[in-house]
């Protein structure tokens, strides 16, 4: 996400054209190469930049209490969880936020602390992933992340990674305590995050009730139910949280601001959300880091809700007789009969659709904010591969 502010930025500051203009439509892959080759560097500096401060962050949250008699054991686990779970994504939540702020906030305010502050919320959101994912991975009893063993599936880890997400939710209040505590916009900041974790555990809940394992119900899947989950589930922690704690850290805490944001970054969490199902049947694990699991899971996504508008009774018994088994040759079938539907054009569709719509969400709800944070993200998450 944050390359592509930096994209923006530099595009801007040549004036090649008016950023609305290029962004009307689908963005053209040919890009000027000196532009890109510059766009690149600033993106690996921003990168390096923020994965360097995570360093801090263990320090942070581990070294007052480093070998303390009583708990020096459980702050040694403590460091571990972090570095194997926090550490290795991609980063572009906590990114967005650094990002965000330097777009909201003029060059006198870019001051060292101010930085530091916006680096340290940034590593809140990545620990508030990190909290997320660790839960998830043993709710689905996922195999891979990142291109590694999830974390409960670690030699003597099992289900004692159910504390371990505990901590690393309990580091995230820790960490902006020693940041932001004296600063005017502290108490949102600490009622962001609390509301944000309350909507994401909404979401994994509709989640769990509508696909309970070996209990496959195909009327639950509509795509009501489904836009319900990926709102509360992906949306908001995703999309909104980052960007609104950026907002609030330039001093941006008008209720109409917040919403106008929310209204493009909740759209954009659907898209975001629609394209990790599709990449979790037609994805490559070798770029995308994990084994999809969806269809063996039961789970309410967007492929399945898509095909059951679209199959005729027998392959709807297709479906009841195969979806929600960990059986490999049930999940092929259910693959099989993805394909007959054709549900890679659909989504193809859907993709260039939705990404017209956030351009026109932008253009409406973006006054008095940088509209290039906006198309930023939406540029980033375009065409994505994982």
């Amino acid at each position: 996400m944050s390359s592509d502010l930096s994209t923006l930025s530099l595009r801007k500051r040549e004036e090649k054209a008016d950023m609305a203009d290029r962004h009307s439509g689908i963005l053209d892959s040919r890009a000027d190469w000196t532009l890109s080759s510059m766009a690149g560097t600033l993106a690996s500096d921003e990168r390096q930049e923020f994965c360097s401060f995570f360093d801090q962050i263990v320090q942070d949250v581990t070294a007052e209490d480093w070998g303390h008699p009583e708990i020096g054991d459980a702050v040694l686990r403590l460091r571990q969880v972090l570095e194997y779970n926090a550490a290795g994504g991609k980063c572009n939540r906590g990114m967005t936020v650094l990002a965000s702020y330097r777009e909201l906030v003029g060059p006198e305010l870019q001051k060292d602390e101010n930085i530091q502050r916006a680096l340290a919320v940034g590593w809140c959101v990545e620990l508030l992933q990190a909290f997320f994912l660790v839960a998830d991975d043993i709710m689905d009893n996922s195999v891979t992340r990142r291109g590694q063993p999830c974390w409960y599936r670690r030699a003597g880890i099992g289900l004692d990674a159910i504390n371990d997400s505990f901590l690393l939710e309990a580091s995230i209040y820790r960490v902006l305590k020693k940041y932001c505590r004296r600063q005017p916009y502290y108490l949102s900041l600490l009622e962001l995050f609390l509301e944000t974790s309350y909507q994401t555990e909404l979401g994994q809940a509709l989640d769990l009730i509508t696909a309970q394992p070996g209990k496959v119900d195909l009327d639950r899947y509509t795509e009501c139910r489904y836009k319900s989950i990926v709102k509360y589930k992906t949306a908001f922690y995703s999309f909104y949280l980052p960007v609104a704690a950026a907002m609030y850290m330039a001093g941006i805490d008008s209720e109409d601001d917040h919403q106008n944001a929310k209204t493009i970054l909740l759209e954009m969490g659907e898209f975001f959300q629609i394209q990790d199902d599709y990449l979790d049947c037609y994805g490559d694990p070798s770029i995308t880091g994990k084994i999809g699991t969806d269809i063996q899971d039961n789970k309410c996504g967007w492929l399945v809700v898509e095909a059951l508008k679209r199959v005729t009774p027998e392959q709807r018994d297709v479906l009841q007789e195969n979806y929600g088994q960990d059986d490999t040759e049930k999940v092929e079938r259910v693959k099989q009969l993805y394909e007959e539907l054709d549900l890679s054009e659909v989504y193809m569709k859907y993709e260039e659709d939705s990404y017209q719509r956030l351009q026109t969400l932008i253009s409406q709800h973006a006054n008095g904010l940088s509209k290039e944070i906006f198309l930023g993200l939406a540029h980033k998450i375009y065409k994505r591969q994982k």
